[in-house]
């Protein structure tokens, strides 16, 4: 099978905040056969407080898959966890940015987990919906926490954008085709 760097096998949907880009990667994954994989980044809590929000937020995703998606939690560990997969089950990743996030907080290396998810990507034969927030179109942030956060989402979407052969951003519910190979 091609690698992801070719059309069809990676997808990037990339958007702000409550754009429907996770709706529009869902969509997506669903156009193949299931069963689906769901892999979800996010992490409850950070530093074991409690956060009743985000609570939520994951409670509202759970809620809108049926049956066939099964759901695997890999807040670092996502090089590996998609390495055990079916390699034609369709996957999808939500989200890329949170998945940075924890990342960057546990002060691990950035660049070494970029190349290892990138790495796992492109040997990845299935059918691979990758979402990502596009924060580089708000203002510059005011801490060099938020500038190393803003600054390393922009190379891991540049990054995956070269690998993948569909990239499509969602604004306001609306998809945009940024770029789409052909086989």
């Amino acid at each position: 099978m091609a690698e992801a760097s070719s059309a069809g096998s990676l997808v990037l949907v990339l958007g702000g905040a409550r754009s429907g880009k996770s709706r529009f990667a869902e969509r997506e994954t669903m156009r193949h056969p299931g069963p689906w994989t769901y892999m979800a980044t996010a992490q409850l809590g950070y530093g074991g407080q409690p956060d009743t929000e985000m609570e939520a937020r994951v409670a509202l995703h759970r809620g809108r898959r049926g049956v066939e998606w099964e759901t695997v939690e890999a807040p670092f560990a996502l090089a590996a966890a998609l390495a055990t997969l079916p390699p034609a089950r369709p996957v999808l990743v939500d989200c890329l940015t949170l998945w940075l996030s924890n990342h960057l907080l546990a002060e691990h290396d950035l660049d070494a987990e970029a190349a290892a998810l990138e790495a796992a990507l492109v040997v990845r034969p299935g059918p691979t919906i990758c979402v990502a927030n596009e924060v580089g179109f708000g203002i510059v942030p005011d801490n060099a926490l938020a500038r190393r956060f803003r600054d390393a989402a922009g190379l891991l979407n540049q990054r995956l954008a070269a690998r993948a052969g569909r990239v499509v951003l969602v604004v306001a519910g609306l998809p945009l085709t940024l770029k789409e190979e052909t086989p």
